[in-house]
């Protein structure tokens, strides 16, 4: 009895001996599996670009009822009006317009205050229902808060850059709740429309860098020697997401010449044709290449994304030779020449840009989700092919529908947020 007793507990010992071997190698391996997402958790980071549409704090909107409800603006529209088939305004049509513009110089108490006021047409008010405007503009703003909070608790956004917006004040607002759990920058401008970056704290331990890419922000007119018009600067951000450093450049080009193929509402263009929007966003071809090749030098992980206001997708499928991109045949790849104004040879954006030194990827254009029905094309997230090499699979991307009531006088946006989630390691 004694001995089959011993034998017993002999066994009972073995078997709990071995149950919590098994218990602790399963803990060890659920510990290290959850350490593992952590850790990949960690190497990934979710981006949106965002064109918020003219939006401004309530205080900004309040100078934009003032000035623009002023009795000798009444509302006025400062570009002049082409007709249909005409390549120029009238005569009457440039005065009137110039007369405006005058005029609300004068309200706004001068050109540089004018400049930070949005435009008499940006939120489609006029004379007879602009008293309802503030009420409007409160339902555009918690739209965009409330698309926000989705891109954060549903997306899981960590960084948000953001095209035709004013302030850091106005991103604040925005922000909503989360607004202590983010940080954010816009790039200095002399005019209403700006770039900027929302991201999240807890993505880094190390303090992120944002500064102004002013080389984008040349001259409307080069011919201009007084009340001179930029356009919008470029944003950076360099930031280290988890133990990866990683470089963004928030842009927002010029308009207006968008097409490469001919629709029935829009004209195709190459950037050299004579165009007057064309050649403008043609003078912003070079510093935008050389930010890229800048960085690329030096961090091989890079994003370039925003307001492209072009085609780009367009041009990847023409897929034209090498000699064609630029109009006088030389490489892509090689120096480009530039004019007295800036201007380039360049006939192609997309090539120009990625043209091996460096290349790029266009992470590919997706179909909207839910109310989405903003522009199409001309929100782009372009990623270097050091950090696309890193995607499982190819990167891909998603428009999240705009928040906004039925009949909402003043639109939260007329774009719809691009977002991506991007693997860093």
């Amino acid at each position: 009895m004694l001995s089959f007793s011993h034998n017993l507990t002999q066994k009972r010992t073995q078997k709990f001996t071995t149950h919590a071997i098994a218990l602790a190698l399963a803990s060890f391996a659920f510990n290290a599996a959850s350490h593992a997402q952590q850790t990949n958790k960690s190497d990934e980071v979710g981006i949106a670009s965002f064109n918020i549409a003219w939006a401004g704090t309530k205080a900004d909107f309040k100078t934009h009822l003032a000035v623009c409800s002023a009795p000798e603006v009444n509302w006025c529209d400062t570009r002049p009006r082409i007709m249909r088939g005409a390549t120029e305004p009238t005569k009457e049509e440039a005065d009137r317009a110039k007369q405006c513009q005058s005029n609300i110089e004068a309200a706004a108490g001068g050109f540089e205050k004018s400049m930070m006021v949005a435009p008499c047409n940006a939120y489609r008010l006029n004379a007879s229902n602009w008293s309802n405007g503030e009420a409007w503009y409160d339902e555009k703003m918690t739209g965009l808060t409330s698309t926000i909070d989705k891109l954060v608790t549903e997306q899981g956004i960590g960084i948000m850059a953001f095209q035709e917006v004013k302030s850091r004040e106005t991103i604040q607002a925005i922000l909503g709740k989360h607004v202590n759990d983010f940080e954010t920058c816009v790039a200095e401008h002399n005019a209403f429309q700006t770039v900027g970056f929302a991201w999240k704290k807890s993505l880094s331990s190390k303090p992120a860098v944002c500064r102004s890419e002013e080389a984008l922000a040349i001259k409307d007119n080069e011919e201009e020697t007084s009340k001179i018009r930029k356009l919008r600067p470029g944003v950076e951000l360099n930031i280290t997401v988890g133990a990866t450093p990683l470089s963004i450049l928030n842009v927002h080009l010029k308009s207006s010449c968008a097409n490469l193929i001919t629709t029935d509402r829009y004209a195709g263009h190459v950037l050299t044709d004579d165009d007057k929007a064309c050649k403008i966003l043609n003078r912003q071809v070079a510093p935008l290449e050389n930010w890229i090749e800048r960085v690329a030098s030096k961090t091989p992980l890079f994003v370039v994304l925003g307001d492209f206001n072009r085609r780009l997708d367009e041009e990847a499928a023409s897929n034209p030779p090498k000699d064609q991109v630029r109009s006088d045949g030389s490489d892509p790849a090689s120096p480009n020449k530039t004019g007295p104004h800036g201007e380039v040879k360049t006939r192609l954006l997309w090539q120009e840009l990625s043209d091996g030194n460096p290349s790029l990827v266009q992470v590919p254009l997706a179909e909207g989700t839910g109310a989405c029905k903003g522009f199409v094309g001309l929100d782009h997230i372009l990623i270097s092919e050091a950090l696309n090499a890193k995607q499982n699979g190819a990167a891909s991307s998603v428009k999240v529908g705009v928040d906004q009531l039925k009949g909402q006088k003043i639109i939260s946006s007329d774009h719809c947020p691009r977002i991506t989630t991007l693997k860093l390691r």
